[in-house]
C-alpha cells in the first residue's frame, strides 16, 4: 500500500498511533508464543525454543508457532514503516503554522503518542532479537543496561513534552475545559505507563541486582506519575462531558483506560515477580488471579460504556465504517490490543497459575475463542483505517511508484 506524502500542515501527532497498533498486534501474536510454547528456565520463549518446536514439537504447536511468527514479522515490518513514515511527516509539520497551533491549546498533549510509540518499538525489538537471533539470549544481561537507556531517553523525551505543555497551562492559562469533554487528555498517562512496563522487563528478567532494582525503581516511578495522571485527568474530563456532552471525535478517548491498565497491569505482575526473584519477597498466584481479574472486570465495564455511548452519537457509522476521516479513530485499536494482551494474562498467570484452570484443556481453549475473534476484529479495523487514512491516493501513488 502506498502510503500519503507531504500532509504538512494535514498531518496529525496521532497518526503515530497507527505505528503504536501494528507494534501491538505483534505482541498479540507474541503472547501464543509465550504461554503455548514450551520455554522451560526462560522467562520468555526464544529462538532455540521455537526452533525445538518446529523440529519436534505436536503438529498443532508446530502449527501456531509459523502463524504466529509470521504475524510476528508482517506487523514488526508493518510498524517500523510507519513508525519512520510519521519522523518524516512530522518533521514537515514542525515546519508549519499548524505545528505553532497545536503547541498553545488543548491538542498539544497528541505529542504524547511520540514516546508512547518509541517505547513500543523497543519492544517489537526485543521480541524480534529473542525470536529470530541465535543465542541472544547468552548475552541477555549485557542488552537489559541497554534497554534501561533507550527506555530512560524515551521517558525523559516524553516528561520534556509533558512539562512544558503543563507549565504552560499553569503558568498562562488557556486550557479550554469546555473542549476537554472526553478522555484524550490520558494519553499522557498512556506514554507514562508504557514506559513504566518497558522498565520493568529489566527489572523482573535480569538476574543482575543493580540492573534489576534500577529496572524496578524507574517502572514504579513512571507507573505511579501514570496513575497520578490518570486520576487528575479521568475528573477533569468526565466533569467536562457531564456537563457539555461527550465530543463525538473523540469519544473513543473513553476506551484510553483499556491500554493503561494493561500496561500498568503487566507493570505491576513484572514487578512482584523481579521482587521475587532477585530480593526474595514472596508473592501469590491467587493474587496475581485477583489483580488480572479486577483490571479486565474495569476494563470491561469502560468498553462496555464507550461502546454504547459511541453507539449512541454514530461514531462507528462516521468514522469506523463511514466517509468520516479522523485520525482520533487510531485510538479504537490499542484498546483491542491491550484487551487482548491482558486476557492472555489473566488466562495464564491468572487462572492457570492459581490452579482454576488447567492448561490445554477444553476449558482453556474455550476462553481463548473470544480472545482470538477480538484480537481478529481489531486487526481488521485497523486494515479499514490504515485504508483510509493513509493510504495515497490514485494520482499520488502513480506519481510516487517506489512507495508502493
Amino acid at each position: 500500500m502506498s502510503l500519503r506524502k507531504d500532509l504538512k500542515e494535514g498531518y496529525s501527532p496521532l497518526l503515530f498511533l497507527a505505528s503504536l497498533g501494528a507494534g501491538g498486534a505483534v505482541i498479540t501474536f507474541f503472547m501464543y508464543l509465550l504461554f503455548m510454547i514450551p520455554h522451560k528456565g526462560a522467562p520468555i520463549p526464544r529462538f532455540e525454543h521455537i526452533m525445538a518446536v518446529l523440529a519436534n514439537g505436536p503438529v498443532w504447536q508446530q502449527a501456531l508457532t509459523v502463524l504466529a511468527l509470521a504475524g510476528i514479522v508482517f506487523f514488526a515490518f508493518l510498524h517500523f514503516r510507519l513508525l519512520v513514515w510519521n519522523i518524516t511527516e512530522y518533521s514537515k509539520f514542525k515546519k508549519t503554522g499548524g505545528y505553532q497551533a497545536l503547541r498553545s491549546g488543548n491538542a498539544e498533549v497528541q505529542l504524547m503518542a511520540i514516546p508512547l510509540t518509541y517505547a513500543m518499538s523497543v519492544n517489537v525489538a526485543f521480541i524480534l532479537g529473542a525470536l529470530f537471533v541465535p543465542g541472544l539470549w547468552n548475552v541477555v544481561e549485557y542488552l537489559f543496561p541497554l534497554a534501561l537507556v533507550a527506555f530512560g531517553a524515551i521517558g525523559i523525551y516524553a516528561i520534556k513534552i509533558f512539562t512544558e505543555f503543563f507549565s504552560r497551562v499553569l503558568t498562562k492559562g488557556g486550557f479550554d475545559c469546555e473542549k476537554n469533554n472526553s478522555l484524550a487528555q490520558m494519553l499522557a498517562a498512556f506514554a507514562f505507563a508504557m514506559v513504566g512496563v518497558g522498565f520493568s522487563a529489566s527489572g523482573a528478567m535480569s538476574h543482575n541486582t543493580l540492573t534489576s532494582a534500577i529496572g524496578l525503581g524507574l517502572s514504579a516511578g513512571f507507573v505511579s506519575l501514570a496513575l497520578l495522571l490518570m486520576t487528575i485527568k479521568i475528573v477533569l474530563g468526565f466533569r467536562a462531558m457531564f456537563e457539555h456532552g461527550v465530543n463525538k471525535e473523540a469519544s473513543v478517548s473513553l476506551w484510553i483506560v483499556i491500554p493503561i491498565l494493561t500496561t500498568i497491569g503487566i507493570a505491576l505482575y513484572r514487578i512482584s515477580m523481579g521482587l521475587h526473584h532477585n530480593f526474595d519477597v514472596p508473592n501469590s498466584a491467587a493474587g496475581h488471579y485477583l489483580m488480572f481479574a479486577v483490571i479486565v472486570f474495569i476494563q470491561m465495564f469502560f468498553g462496555l460504556i464507550g461502546h454504547h455511548v459511541m453507539k449512541r452519537i454514530g461514531y462507528y457509522e462516521t468514522f469506523i465504517s463511514g466517509s468520516g476521516k479522523s485520525p482520533v479513530a487510531y485510538a479504537a485499536i490499542c484498546p483491542g490490543i491491550a484487551a487482548v494482551v491482558m486476557a492472555n494474562f489473566l488466562v495464564n498467570f491468572g487462572l492457570v497459575n492459581a490452579g482454576i484452570v488447567p492448561k490445554f484443556s477444553i476449558g482453556y481453549f474455550a476462553l481463548y475463542l473470544p480472545i482470538v475473534y477480538l484480537q481478529l476484529k481489531t486487526i481488521a479495523v485497523m486494515f479499514k483505517l490504515n485504508r483510509k487514512l493513509l493510504k495515497a491516493e490514485p494520482a499520488q501513488a502513480e506519481a510516487q511508484p517506489k512507495a508502493a
